[in-house]
């Protein structure tokens, strides 16, 4: 019948990842990778029904969690629908202000967002995953940008978040022993985020996002040592 999902085989076991943010963009394609790929799918979102519209477009063994990456109560609610955590994809952030200012004339509210947003809380949801992460040798990711390491005009808000971001996955891979820790950079892609920090420019040129999913798949899979990794630049054997 259309529509409908073959079952898994009776005994198998799935492994679990939780990926945020993932209503559209790099993380919506990055699920869909995953879900192909035999994993069981923990997603989240602040939106409802494109968190709803999302799941239908990942498909297989998934289940929504829409929710403010913010709130405490929702990082206990994704941690608990996961049961078992071998991935944690932390995907979701926002960019600031656009177009985007630079930091002389950056308003520190909404500078304090996007520091809440893009490094507090995925470090709180992070610190609550990672005893089951440990316990089963997982994986994190924390999705970065070159924005990171690169001083560019007008990024020193996302940009410096993201530099955060890569220290904090640096120091996490040096205490985490029992964890794989990789701060991951897609590269420039055609996003909605990508397109409101260049507004009212052409971004056809840019690459879609599910162009880095099979080199994102080649990592969680192939498990290589905790570090920093470009995907564009990351080897696949043939």
């Amino acid at each position: 019948m259309a529509g409908t999902r073959a079952l898994p085989s009776v005994g198998v076991v799935k492994p679990v990842a939780i990926i945020t943010g993932a209503s559209r963009g790099l993380g919506l394609a990055l699920a869909a990778g995953l879900s192909e790929a035999g994993w069981r799918l923990v997603v989240d979102a602040r939106g409802a029904a494109d968190l709803a519209s999302a799941a239908e477009r990942i498909g297989g063994d998934v289940v929504t969690v829409p929710g403010d990456i913010r709130d405490p109560a929702h990082r206990e609610a994704l941690l608990d629908a996961a049961g078992e955590v071998d991935l944690l994809v932390n995907n979701a952030g926002v960019l600031g202000p656009s177009p985007q200012p630079g930091l002389a004339a950056y308003p520190l509210d909404a500078l304090r967002e996007v520091y809440e947003v893009n490094v507090l809380a995925p470090l709180a949801l992070t610190q609550r995953a990672l005893p089951a992460l440990r316990a089963r040798g997982g994986a994190l990711v924390n999705v970065t940008s070159d924005a990171a390491v690169e001083p560019y005009e007008g990024w020193g808000g996302y940009g410096s978040a993201k530099a955060a971001v890569e220290q904090a996955s640096a120091v996490l891979a040096a205490e985490e022993r029992a964890v794989r820790v990789w701060w991951v950079d897609p590269g420039d892609l055609r996003t909605r985020m990508h397109q409101e920090a260049f507004p009212g420019e052409d971004i056809s040129d840019r690459p879609l996002p599910e162009t880095v999913v099979p080199a994102f798949v080649h990592l969680v899979t192939a498990r290589p040592p905790s570090g920093r990794v470009r995907l564009a630049e990351l080897r696949i054997p043939a």
